[in-house]
């Protein structure tokens, strides 16, 4: 069971990514899903969930309305579309599959991790 982030680069300030991760050896579909990330100096944190069906989703406070999560159950793929990115967004970014369905916020109701893909965003 493995799961792969994508997507990841080095884009300016104010620019978007989209990162995409996608679930291979088993189906995710019925799990919730999650983003999390770790700043360079910094604790690894939450960033953005989503429940198994893709109607619940839940943010952090520093990403609430520019970033967006959303999943295609039919391929396994969750993404991660940011939007006015920032420098404070420079970070590794980690996709999870949540062990119940719906959309978690703490790294405990997630069991299975990604490998995590850079995002560095310059001024």
């Amino acid at each position: 069971v493995q799961l792969q982030a994508s997507g990841g680069g080095l884009v300016q300030a104010g620019g978007s990514l989209r990162l995409s991760c996608v679930a291979s050896g088993r189906t995710f579909s019925n799990n919730g899903m999650g983003w999390f990330r770790r700043a360079p100096g910094k604790e690894r944190e939450f960033v953005a969930s989503i429940d198994w069906h893709g109607d619940n989703a839940r943010y952090s406070r520093s990403v609430r309305g520019r970033f967006s999560i959303s999943r295609d159950n039919a391929k396994n793929k969750v993404f991660l579309q940011m939007n006015s990115l920032s420098p404070e967004d420079t970070a590794v970014y980690f996709c999870a599959a949540g062990r119940r369905a719906f959309s978690a916020t703490s790294e405990s109701e997630f069991r299975v991790w990604g490998q995590g893909t850079l995002v560095t965003v310059s001024s």
